[in-house]
């Protein structure tokens, strides 16, 4: 009896095999391009020949469910987890651009990380003790939020009985069940969106639900209404300090209804976490973060349209354990960790690093 011919495998693996021999976060491919890694930071290209169309669809449609590759050549954007068995996972995004098709892959660690390992500060551990509300990890794409966030619901996990519920596109870290009950929803395999799968989460009595990104007014309107309800609710914005959060979930809605919102949010919102990574000296990346823990002080500047009076509120809440973006780049160059140049990229407030800025010669 013959044996079965192997089946070889595809062949962008290769490619995913060096991104990670390289500690590569992410590998991109785009026709009219050779291949890209970007590594601490910088993008990188890799010896290989320009893509044309036909190089990118017999790399990627191997690897793409057909419904998605439908979805992909219908909208010109999809979304998917893709797994090498022993390897790594990959959070891929596919896409449109002026030259042809484009796609991103950034690599998912296996393991989730504590925070510890992070090198988060302890205060963050606050987060897995909210026990109503609102809690926010916030910051540019790329900037650690998914990571973060796995390990508070990690911490969760080991100390609490609860039952959570994450919806996120894709599902990036497998959390298994140790004193909780989880259940993980992936949108466009178990929801057609989020504000769908966040009104069937507010039947299934969740205690908490992570929201994998709070990306239009419907699921804002439904993120706030479970936290108003009692349940924890984390989620995660593309902003990089705890005012602009603010100013952005109340931007969100019509102005006829921005005063209601305001009221919502300063009664709801708990804590925000809002961090950047920045190249540190001598490779790699550090992360910069801004902690808020919300106090009735600050509920009142929210409700009364004070957003930005917030920053100062942190910077006097250092009893408290918060602490404000620019401090916190700040005591980054201080210990050598960044450059000046670094420093001043980052900053919310350039001005305060105005003496880092250094001296032309012969000025």
């Amino acid at each position: 009896m013959s044996t079965p011919p192997a089946v070889s495998a595809p062949k962008i693996d290769r490619f995913l095999r060096l991104m990670i021999s390289r500690g590569a976060s992410d590998f991109h491919l785009t026709v009219g391009r050779p291949p890209m890694l970007r590594v601490s930071g910088s993008m990188e290209p890799i010896r290989y020949r320009t893509l044309v169309e036909t190089d990118f669809v017999e790399l990627v449609r191997p690897i793409v469910p057909e419904r998605l590759w439908e979805e992909y050549t219908a909208t010109g954007d999809v979304d998917l987890a893709y797994e090498i068995a022993g390897l790594a996972r990959f959070r891929v995004n596919l896409f449109h651009q002026q030259r042809g098709s484009g796609g991103v892959f950034r690599v998912i660690p296996t393991k989730i990380m504590t925070l510890e390992q992070l090198g988060m500060p302890d205060q963050v551990r606050k987060l897995a003790a909210m026990e109503n509300g609102l809690v926010l990890v916030t910051g540019p794409t790329g900037s650690g939020k998914s990571t973060t966030l796995a390990a508070v619901i990690n911490l969760i996990n080991e100390t609490k009985n609860y039952h959570i519920i994450t919806i996120e596109d894709p599902i990036e870290f497998v959390h298994p069940n140790k004193r909780c009950l989880i259940h993980q929803r992936e949108i466009g395999s178990h929801a057609t969106s989020f504000s769908e799968a966040l009104k069937a989460a507010g039947r299934e009595d969740p205690d908490l639900i992570l929201v994998g990104e709070m990306r239009d007014l419907e699921t804002i309107q439904m993120a706030l209404a479970a936290a108003e309800k009692g349940t924890i609710v984390f989620g995660t914005l593309h902003t990089n300090n705890a005012a602009k959060t603010c100013d952005r979930i109340i931007s969100v809605f019509p102005s006829g209804e921005q005063e209601g919102i305001r009221a919502v949010l300063g009664e709801t919102l708990r804590a925000v976490v809002a961090q950047q990574l920045i190249p540190k000296i001598g490779g790699g990346r550090v992360a910069a973060i801004e902690i808020l823990f919300s106090s009735p002080a600050i509920g009142n500047m929210i409700r009364e349209g004070k957003t930005p009076m917030i920053t100062s509120a942190i910077q006097t809440g250092v009893k408290e354990g918060m602490i404000d973006m620019d401090s916190s780049i700040r005591r980054l160059y201080d210990e050598k960790k960044i450059t000046a140049r670094a420093a001043i990229d980052k900053a919310i407030d350039k001005s305060l690093f105005k003496d880092l800025i250094e001296t032309p010669p012969h000025a």
